[in-house]
């Protein structure tokens, strides 16, 4: 064996046998901190100096939503929707758009079209380690053909709170919402009319939730909102929801509503899908 072949052959070894799993740079035999994402910035050791990541992030969300009302006096109406929601987060702001497409069926009666689109704005917040609050600001967008014509872009803002003990979370939140669809007085052929006067409307919601392992969050929860039709009952619902995050970029969640009161829904579901980048 001549001395060249036998200097390549030490070559090779060599670069066989460096190995850095984590690409941070700092190989793997001296590397202390060995699984560093590839945004962050290392020291000598390997260990993190600063991370790069972006303060952007993104969530695509397809969902469906199954609901079934039977509201005193009017036939049991099925209605399914597909929705799209798309989420973009900078630090602790967030921006939001959704909006579905819904098909309704009862025994004499079939429809199907957009519902209203929404765009709203939420900054979030933590005056403590446990304690987390978010305020937000929407839009309602007239999407929904309205048989009436009357409807226009409602708004609305919210307030939320989270209190975590532990792995134990205790929330709540209040809404209010200027609705501005107009008034209408609608003739029958009889004579009879009907007088439908619409009002803004404010809500409320609480619940208590906790994470029986660490990728999956469960809770469940009462709400009342005022119906936004004057003169008529809050629609009252209890539900159950839960959230698991499949890895660090899909998740879903699944959400079941019981309606209390005669103004909601008998029975919802939602099943979403997600993707985070």
């Amino acid at each position: 064996m001549n001395k060249l072949t036998f200097i390549l052959m030490l070559l090779s070894l060599n670069i066989y046998a460096y190995s850095d799993f984590d690409m941070d740079g700092v190989e793997d035999r001296v590397d202390i901190c060995p699984n560093t994402l590839l945004s962050d910035l290392v020291d000598a050791n390997g260990c993190t100096i600063k991370s790069l990541q972006s303060p952007h992030s993104f969530d695509i969300v397809l969902g469906v939503n199954f609901s079934q009302t039977n509201y005193e006096n009017l036939e049991k109406t099925d209605t399914l929707t597909q929705t799209l929601q798309v989420d973009y987060y900078y630090k602790n702001f967030s921006f939001q758009a959704s909006s579905g497409y819904y098909t309704s069926e009862s025994s004499t009666y079939a429809n199907s079209g957009m519902n209203d689109s929404f765009l709203g704005f939420y900054y979030k917040f933590k005056p403590t380690d446990t304690l987390n609050l978010r305020i937000g600001a929407g839009v309602l967008l007239p999407t929904y053909d309205a048989p009436l014509n009357n409807n226009n872009a409602d708004y609305t803002t919210s307030l939320s709170i989270s209190y975590l003990v532990k792995n134990i979370n205790l929330f709540g939140g209040i809404a209010y919402t200027l609705i501005n669809d107009d008034d209408q007085i609608i003739t029958y052929n009889d004579g009879s009319y009907t007088d439908v006067r619409y009002q803004d409307t404010f809500s409320y919601n609480f619940g208590i939730g906790f994470y029986p392992i660490p990728k999956l969050y469960v809770s469940t929860s009462y709400s009342v909102v005022d119906s936004i039709y004057k003169s008529s009952q809050t629609i009252d619902t209890a539900s159950l929801y839960a959230f698991y995050n499949i890895n660090s970029t899909y998740f879903a969640s699944l959400n079941y509503s019981y309606g209390l009161s005669d103004l909601a829904s008998d029975n919802y579901v939602s099943l979403r899908f997600g993707y985070h980048f």
